[in-house]
Protein backbone atom coordinates (compact mmCIF):
# COMPACT_ATOMS: atom_id res chain seq x y z
CA UNK A 1 0.00 0.00 0.00
CA UNK A 2 2.90 2.13 0.91
CA UNK A 3 4.63 1.64 -2.47
CA UNK A 4 0.97 2.33 -4.35
CA UNK A 5 0.74 5.69 -2.10
CA UNK A 6 4.30 6.78 -3.09
CA UNK A 7 4.41 5.43 -6.56
CA UNK A 8 0.95 7.68 -7.19
CA UNK A 9 2.31 10.66 -5.36
CA UNK A 10 5.67 11.00 -7.02
CA UNK A 11 4.07 10.80 -10.79
CA UNK A 12 1.64 13.27 -9.57
CA UNK A 13 5.10 15.89 -8.38
CA UNK A 14 6.31 14.40 -11.87
CA UNK A 15 2.71 15.27 -14.22
CA UNK A 16 2.90 18.97 -12.98
CA UNK A 17 5.81 20.29 -14.22
CA UNK A 18 4.95 19.28 -17.62
CA UNK A 19 1.24 20.61 -17.01
CA UNK A 20 3.09 24.12 -16.00
CA UNK A 21 5.10 24.49 -19.19
CA UNK A 22 1.99 24.48 -21.26
CA UNK A 23 0.72 27.76 -22.90
CA UNK A 24 -2.48 29.41 -22.97
CA UNK A 25 -2.35 30.45 -26.59
CA UNK A 26 -5.26 31.75 -28.82
CA UNK A 27 -5.77 30.42 -32.39
CA UNK A 28 -7.22 32.11 -35.49
CA UNK A 29 -10.31 30.45 -36.60
CA UNK A 30 -11.62 29.79 -40.44
CA UNK A 31 -14.38 32.17 -39.73
CA UNK A 32 -11.76 34.54 -38.20
CA UNK A 33 -9.73 34.27 -41.13
CA UNK A 34 -12.94 34.48 -43.38
CA UNK A 35 -13.59 38.03 -42.37
CA UNK A 36 -10.18 39.52 -42.53
CA UNK A 37 -10.06 38.79 -46.19
CA UNK A 38 -13.49 39.49 -47.04
CA UNK A 39 -12.85 42.37 -44.98
CA UNK A 40 -9.47 43.42 -47.14
CA UNK A 41 -11.43 42.79 -50.49
CA UNK A 42 -13.91 45.21 -49.81
CA UNK A 43 -11.47 47.93 -48.44
CA UNK A 44 -9.21 47.46 -51.67
CA UNK A 45 -12.97 46.98 -53.60
CA UNK A 46 -14.14 50.18 -52.33
CA UNK A 47 -11.43 51.63 -54.08
CA UNK A 48 -11.09 50.66 -57.24
CA UNK A 49 -8.42 48.28 -56.18
CA UNK A 50 -8.18 44.34 -57.15
CA UNK A 51 -6.28 42.09 -54.85
CA UNK A 52 -5.55 38.79 -53.50
CA UNK A 53 -5.76 38.49 -49.35
CA UNK A 54 -3.93 35.34 -47.94
CA UNK A 55 -4.39 34.73 -44.26
CA UNK A 56 -2.05 32.40 -42.47
CA UNK A 57 -3.05 30.61 -38.67
CA UNK A 58 0.13 31.23 -36.28
CA UNK A 59 2.20 28.05 -37.42
CA UNK A 60 2.58 28.87 -41.09
CA UNK A 61 -0.57 27.11 -42.71
CA UNK A 62 -3.24 28.96 -44.64
CA UNK A 63 -6.21 29.37 -43.91
CA UNK A 64 -7.85 31.51 -46.03
CA UNK A 65 -7.32 33.14 -49.79
CA UNK A 66 -9.14 34.89 -52.03
CA UNK A 67 -8.23 36.66 -55.12
CA UNK A 68 -10.40 38.94 -57.34
CA UNK A 69 -10.76 38.38 -60.47
CA UNK A 70 -8.44 39.61 -63.06
CA UNK A 71 -5.68 39.89 -60.64
CA UNK A 72 -2.51 38.31 -62.19
CA UNK A 73 -1.73 35.04 -60.46
CA UNK A 74 2.00 35.75 -59.38
CA UNK A 75 0.14 37.93 -56.68
CA UNK A 76 -1.51 34.93 -54.91
CA UNK A 77 1.82 33.28 -54.00
CA UNK A 78 3.35 37.46 -53.12
CA UNK A 79 0.27 37.85 -50.79
CA UNK A 80 1.05 34.29 -48.88
CA UNK A 81 4.66 35.71 -48.96
CA UNK A 82 4.15 38.84 -47.65
CA UNK A 83 1.66 37.13 -45.11
CA UNK A 84 4.67 34.50 -44.13
CA UNK A 85 7.23 37.23 -43.51
CA UNK A 86 4.69 39.21 -41.29
CA UNK A 87 4.65 36.49 -39.59
CA UNK A 88 7.78 35.11 -39.17
CA UNK A 89 9.47 38.58 -38.33
CA UNK A 90 6.28 40.14 -36.62
CA UNK A 91 6.33 42.98 -38.56
CA UNK A 92 4.49 45.16 -40.69
CA UNK A 93 6.13 44.47 -44.13
CA UNK A 94 6.15 48.00 -44.89
CA UNK A 95 8.30 49.16 -41.97
CA UNK A 96 10.21 46.05 -42.60
CA UNK A 97 10.98 46.84 -46.36
CA UNK A 98 12.01 50.40 -45.14
CA UNK A 99 14.17 49.54 -42.38
CA UNK A 100 16.40 46.92 -44.80
CA UNK A 101 16.80 49.55 -47.37
CA UNK A 102 18.26 51.80 -44.86
CA UNK A 103 19.98 49.80 -42.77
CA UNK A 104 22.92 47.94 -44.73
CA UNK A 105 22.97 45.25 -41.78
CA UNK A 106 19.29 44.07 -42.73
CA UNK A 107 19.76 44.39 -46.93
CA UNK A 108 20.51 40.81 -46.73
CA UNK A 109 16.60 39.90 -45.41
CA UNK A 110 15.89 39.86 -48.96
CA UNK A 111 18.06 36.99 -49.75
CA UNK A 112 16.22 34.66 -47.36
CA UNK A 113 13.95 32.19 -49.52
CA UNK A 114 10.08 32.99 -48.66
CA UNK A 115 10.25 36.46 -47.28
CA UNK A 116 8.98 39.31 -49.82
CA UNK A 117 10.49 42.54 -48.28
CA UNK A 118 7.35 44.33 -49.95
CA UNK A 119 4.48 46.29 -47.74
CA UNK A 120 1.01 44.53 -47.57
CA UNK A 121 1.98 42.04 -44.73
CA UNK A 122 1.00 42.60 -41.09
CA UNK A 123 1.66 40.40 -38.21
CA UNK A 124 -2.17 39.63 -36.25
CA UNK A 125 -1.72 40.30 -32.75
CA UNK A 126 -4.40 39.11 -30.06
CA UNK A 127 -2.74 40.03 -26.37
CA UNK A 128 0.44 40.69 -27.73
CA UNK A 129 0.85 37.23 -28.93
CA UNK A 130 1.21 36.31 -32.47
CA UNK A 131 -1.50 34.67 -33.82
CA UNK A 132 -1.70 35.00 -37.62
CA UNK A 133 -0.56 37.23 -40.56
CA UNK A 134 -2.47 38.68 -43.61
CA UNK A 135 -0.93 39.64 -46.90
CA UNK A 136 -2.47 41.83 -49.68
CA UNK A 137 -0.91 41.78 -52.84
CA UNK A 138 -2.26 43.71 -56.68
CA UNK A 139 -3.50 46.32 -55.19
CA UNK A 140 -1.16 48.70 -57.10
CA UNK A 141 1.61 49.29 -54.85
CA UNK A 142 3.30 48.62 -51.44
CA UNK A 143 0.98 51.28 -49.52
CA UNK A 144 -2.42 50.56 -50.99
CA UNK A 145 -1.92 46.65 -50.26
CA UNK A 146 -0.68 47.90 -46.88
CA UNK A 147 -3.89 49.90 -46.15
CA UNK A 148 -5.96 47.20 -47.35
CA UNK A 149 -4.40 44.68 -44.81
CA UNK A 150 -4.53 47.50 -42.24
CA UNK A 151 -8.33 47.73 -42.72
CA UNK A 152 -9.17 44.13 -42.34
CA UNK A 153 -7.84 44.54 -38.71
CA UNK A 154 -10.85 46.22 -37.40
CA UNK A 155 -13.10 43.24 -38.56
CA UNK A 156 -11.87 41.23 -34.92
CA UNK A 157 -12.06 43.19 -32.48
CA UNK A 158 -10.32 40.75 -30.52
CA UNK A 159 -7.05 41.68 -32.00
CA UNK A 160 -4.78 44.22 -31.30
CA UNK A 161 -4.57 47.74 -32.93
CA UNK A 162 -1.42 47.73 -35.13
CA UNK A 163 1.23 50.28 -33.97
CA UNK A 164 2.21 51.80 -37.70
Amino acid sequence: MKTLLFGSTLLCLLASPVHAQLRNVNDLSLAAANTLANAAMAACQAQGRHIVVTVLDRGGNIVAVQRADGVGPHNTDASRRKAYTALSTKSDTYALAMAANANPDMRNLSTVPELLLLGGGLPLMAKGQVVGAIGVAGGGGALPDRACARAALAAIPELDSPTL
